[in-house]
């Protein structure tokens, strides 16, 4: 695993490992590298060098869990995380919608999606299954709303971690910054409760990424890369060498998984991801921790 690096300097042993996201059924959401054809899309991803696949899956009912193990075995991946927005995007399942039924319907999907999670060893991301704010539903209400579902999802099995991802305010109208992700956090009251922070959207929403990843700091348990322009890292214009060295300093050493558009195509993106994370990741992790 090309980009598993670590550095014991100052006693600290800090790593960090390489991810970037698979659907694995078609989706609509265009931030995806790859979609279907899991098998031989996690052949691509291994060869590549990345040390595992952030699946995008709607229904876990879907999917056939042995398979997923056993290719895993295969190939030497790990998921790291399961993404669940096309439950929302596909379905409209969202744990803040008006209807009592669609919000038990969320709140049991990402149940599922949790089992299916302690099983490969991966954390459940609560993205847009969150859903949106109602004109007819007081802010208050929503916020009741999401509290719960988290609450009663964290309280189904705290061994696997849930993971809110801030959205900017153009795909998402709640949760949009990491100060509002940690406001939720101190409500939901749960330690398998974290946030997953992602560059993109930080950039449109945060004063500054680098003082929001030091805000989020012990409850940053996974972290999405792309570049300003979602393309892959070194295509836009955000300073990836001083995102790296902040989540350096706090420490972080989860996953840094690209979810991009597949631009110029799949291939290219992802290639151009790993080459350019691995040599930046290296050089890193190779200067000693200053505080």
């Amino acid at each position: 695993m090309a980009s598993d690096l670590r550095n014991t300097e100052n006693g600290i042993i800090t790593s960090m490992k390489l991810g970037i996201v698979l659907s694995t059924q078609a989706a609509k959401f265009s931030a995806l590298a790859y979609k279907g054809q899991l098998a031989e899309n996690a052949a691509k991803i291994s060869r590549l060098g990345f040390d595992g696949i952030e699946l995008a899956i709607r229904d876990p009912q879907l999917v056939n869990q042995s398979e997923i193990k056993s290719l895993l075995n295969e190939l030497d991946l790990t998921v790291p995380a399961i993404g669940t927005g096309q439950a929302f995007g596909e379905e409209g399942l969202s744990f803040v919608n008006p209807d009592l039924a669609i919000r038990r319907q969320a709140i049991e999907r990402i149940k599922s999606q949790m089992e299916l999670a302690e099983a490969l060893g991966s954390m459940v991301i609560i993205g847009l299954i969150r859903g949106f704010r109602d004109k007819g539903v007081s802010g208050h209400q929503t916020n009741n709303w999401l509290i719960e579902a988290l609450r009663e999802c964290a309280q189904h099995n705290e061994r696997v971690k849930l993971i809110i991802e801030p959205i900017n305010r153009y795909e998402c109208d709640l949760v949009c910054t990491v100060q509002e992700g940690m406001e939720i956090l101190e409500s939901v009251e749960y330690s398998n409760v974290g946030l997953l922070l992602d560059t993109f959207h930080m950039n449109i929403e945060e004063p500054s990424l680098y003082d929001s990843i030091i805000l989020a700091k012990d409850r940053l348990y996974h972290f999405h890369i792309a570049d300003s322009n979602r393309w892959y890292p070194g295509a836009g214009h955000l300073d990836f060498p001083k995102i790296m060295d902040t989540l350096r300093q706090i420490n972080y050493n989860g996953f840094v998984s690209a979810e991009i558009l597949p631009l110029p195509d799949p291939d290219v993106a992802a290639k151009r991801t790993v080459d350019y994370m691995r040599n930046l990741i290296s050089s890193i992790y190779s200067v000693p921790l200053c505080w």
